[in-house]
């Protein structure tokens, strides 16, 4: 089911337990809106369609686009007020949140159930979680491949001690891959699906039974206080950007193609892995923020963040909508 406009600003507003506030303002403390993005998704869409631009248009907000590889450097410059908005996987806001960022959760979405995978060579005598065992195994650290490196490890009885853990983005670790440089790299849709039409790559796990697929929509907090009208429209919009691109699969896979570069038939693969959809976007909710304390506190547990967290005092609810 597609909800209307007003459906979905009722449906966030609703998670804040406030009392109808008064009508959105005309205009916005604002006069631009930064989006940090990764290539891909709903944000390729909307930024192909100018979709963003022509919602905040009568609000008097022009939108500047900024791309990044990975969420850790987008969340930095989003903490620092060098962007407004931006999406990435569970890990980075907690690294963000750690180092003092100034950002606030707005939205959240549950990504596909095996968008992510562990790969080694086909020829690779790693044949198990527990052959990765003193091998180079690259992920980016603070990204959600490096929940998934704690978690596939620990099914194995391994740690990121046992391994020899390389930090390298997508960028650097596809060729190192590529040239047999690590053992086994850790890594996300799209460039998951163009490493496993490889034939010389093997995927040893996906995140199917083993880690959640959360991942959220984040805004800087300071622009956030000031402009929360900005932030509802925003999220409504890409609501209803995705839902349509869902409804329309086929032609949302030649979309993306086109804007991204990406093959269509690895488009086609990482927008129709189980539980993948381009419209779940959620407000968050209690099970949200369990999910997320559980894994901040995991993160300091491990020593891997060198504080705790209260994810609760960096939850945003949009305010109320009358009608």
């Amino acid at each position: 089911m597609t909800l209307s406009r007003r459906d979905t600003l009722k449906l966030f507003a609703g998670a804040a337990a406030l009392a109808a506030l008064p009508a959105l303002p005309a205009r916005a403390a604002t006069s631009e809106f930064r989006i940090g993005w990764q290539k891909g998704g709903v944000f390729a869409l909307a930024k192909a369609e100018g979709a963003i631009e022509k919602r905040l248009a009568p609000l008097g907000i022009t939108v500047s686009w900024n791309e990044f590889t990975s969420g850790p450097p987008l969340l930095e410059a989003l903490g620092a007020n060098a962007l407004d908005f931006g999406s990435t996987g569970d890990i980075p806001p907690l690294f963000a949140q750690s180092a003092g960022g100034d950002l606030l959760y707005v939205a959240a979405t549950k990504g596909a159930i095996d968008g992510s995978a562990i790969l080694v060579k086909q020829d690779s005598p790693i044949q198990s979680l527990a052959d990765l065992r003193g091998k180079k195994v690259a992920f980016k650290r603070g990204s959600s491949s490096h929940n998934f490196a704690v978690k596939a490890l620990r099914t194995a009885g391994l740690g990121l001690g046992d391994v020899d853990a390389l930090d390298l983005g997508p960028p650097d670790a596809a060729p190192a891959f590529a040239t047999g440089q690590i053992d086994a790299w850790i890594i996300w849709d799209p460039y998951f699906a163009i490493a496993q039409q490889q034939p010389d790559t093997r995927v040893l796990v996906t995140t199917e039974g083993i880690v959640d697929s959360w991942g959220y929509y984040l805004a800087n907090g300071t622009f956030t206080k000031a402009n929360p009208n900005v932030l509802v429209e925003v999220i409504d919009e890409l609501a209803s950007v995705g839902a349509r691109a869902q409804a329309n699969l086929d032609d949302t896979v030649d979309d993306i193609s086109k804007i991204t570069g990406v093959p269509v038939e690895i488009q086609k693969i990482a927008l129709t892995r189980k539980g993948a959809d381009l419209g779940a976007i959620q407000p968050l909710d209690e099970t949200i923020l369990a999910y997320q304390q559980a894994l901040a506190d995991e993160f300091h547990d491990l020593g891997i963040i060198p504080k705790k967290l209260d994810i609760g005092s960096a939850f945003w609810y949009a305010p109320a909508v009358e009608g």
